[in-house]
C-alpha cells in the first residue's frame, strides 16, 4: 500500500455450484411444481415430466405442456431415459405445444421461474439442501394460495403477432 491511499481490498466470488429448478404451472388452477436437480439433461426433463403425470395429474388422461425449444424438451428425452413401453405409455398422456424461437415470454412458466427467483432465491444460496428446501416451501405457499396467472393475451393477438410463425 502507498502512502495517501486507500487500503483496497479484493473479495474474491467462490461459487458453491449450480443447480437447475424444473417449474411447471396449470395458471388458470393456481397449481405449481417445482424440482431441484443436478443438471438440466434429457433424463432430468424426462423424470420431472413423469413425476408430473405420475404425481401431480395421476388421474388427468392427457397434459398439455406449454414448452420452448431447448434441446431436452422432446420425446427423444422419453425414449433415452425409460424403456420404449413405459415412454411410449408416458408420451400417450402427453400434448406438446412449444413457444417460437425468442417466444419464451409465452410460456408461463418463466413467468412463475420470474415470481421464485424475486420472491425466494433472488440471492445466493448457501447449499442445495436450502436452496431445496426454499424452493418447496414456495411451492407449497404457492399452491396454497392457488396463486393464478391472470393471461390478457387472446387468441386475437396471437393470430396478429405470431401467426407468421405458423403455416395455416
Amino acid at each position: 500500500m502507498k502512502a495517501n491511499r486507500v487500503e483496497r481490498i479484493d473479495s474474491e466470488y467462490k461459487r458453491n455450484g449450480t443447480r437447475n429448478i424444473f417449474v411447471a404451472v396449470e395458471p388458470k388452477a393456481g397449481v405449481q411444481a417445482t424440482r431441484v436437480t443436478a443438471r438440466r439433461t434429457k433424463q432430468d426433463f424426462a423424470l420431472f415430466i413423469k413425476y408430473l403425470l405420475t404425481e401431480i395429474y395421476g388421474g388427468v388422461a392427457k397434459v398439455c405442456l406449454v414448452l420452448d425449444n431447448l434441446n431436452t424438451h422432446f420425446s427423444k428425452s422419453f425414449y433415452e431415459t425409460f424403456p420404449q413401453e413405459e415412454a411410449t405409455a408416458l408420451l400417450e398422456r402427453i400434448e406438446f405445444y412449444y413457444t417460437p424461437k425468442h417466444g419464451s415470454w409465452l410460456n408461463m412458466a418463466e413467468i412463475e421461474i420470474s415470481i421464485l427467483e424475486e420472491e425466494s432465491i433472488g440471492c445466493r444460496i448457501e447449499s442445495e439442501i436450502k436452496l431445496v428446501n426454499t424452493v418447496k416451501l414456495w411451492t407449497e405457499q404457492r399452491n396454497k394460495e392457488k396463486k393464478k396467472i391472470y393471461w390478457k393475451f387472446t387468441k386475437r393477438d396471437a393470430y396478429k403477432k405470431l401467426s407468421k410463425h405458423y403455416v395455416t
